[in-house]
């Protein structure tokens, strides 16, 4: 076959035009950026739902864990709720109400030999914090009941929230007090 000598030309001139030129290269930045400028927010409140369940479901397990570990080895346990500058946390603990606290730390201190079971901290500078009614919880080993009942709410930087209800039973109710969280029945 014969070719022409244009045609030789416009071949070498199409393979040497590879990758995109600047404005191709700015315009693809700028559709991006507007993708991801529009989908942050969203993307946002996704990561703060998300924390809030999973602290919530945290705080549930920890409240039937309190509950069984008061029946199964016959002595009251004691859920403690505190929060101060450096954080909140929760204690569960053999003892008095103020047998066990958290220091600034967020680590467990109990006094007279009362022993802490388990506690988790919350820093003031994170994501969530822990709000409660009440400052603890006993749970009774006769009965495997709750004293007094408490409001537990697990609250999130935007103050979006999910409350936990103790019931007089032990058991936990979640709730949402506003309708931003879907999935959660209003308090």
């Amino acid at each position: 076959m014969n070719r022409s000598p244009n045609f030789a030309r416009r071949s070498a001139h199409v393979r040497s035009q590879k990758g995109f030129t600047l404005t191709e290269c700015l315009i693809a930045m700028a559709v991006t950026a507007t993708s991801l400028g529009a989908g942050l927010p969203g993307f946002e409140q996704a990561l703060e739902k998300r924390r809030l369940e999973g602290v919530a479901a945290q705080l549930e397990t920890d409240i039937a864990f309190t509950r069984s570990l008061a029946v199964a080895q016959s002595h009251s346990v004691r859920m403690k709720f505190q929060s101060d500058v450096s954080g909140s946390c929760y204690v569960v603990h053999t003892g008095s109400a103020n047998d066990c606290r958290c220091n600034a730390d967020g680590q467990a201190v109990c006094i007279g030999g009362r022993q802490a079971l388990r506690s988790v901290f919350f820093a003031a500078s994170g994501p969530v914090s822990l709000r409660s009614n009440v400052p603890s919880i006993l749970f009774d080993p006769t009965h495997g009941t709750s004293t007094p009942t408490g409001t537990l709410r697990v609250v999130g930087r935007s103050n979006s929230a999910i409350h936990q209800i103790v019931n007089i039973m032990g058991r936990v109710r979640s709730c949402a007090p506003a309708p931003g969280l879907a999935g959660y029945p209003l308090c």
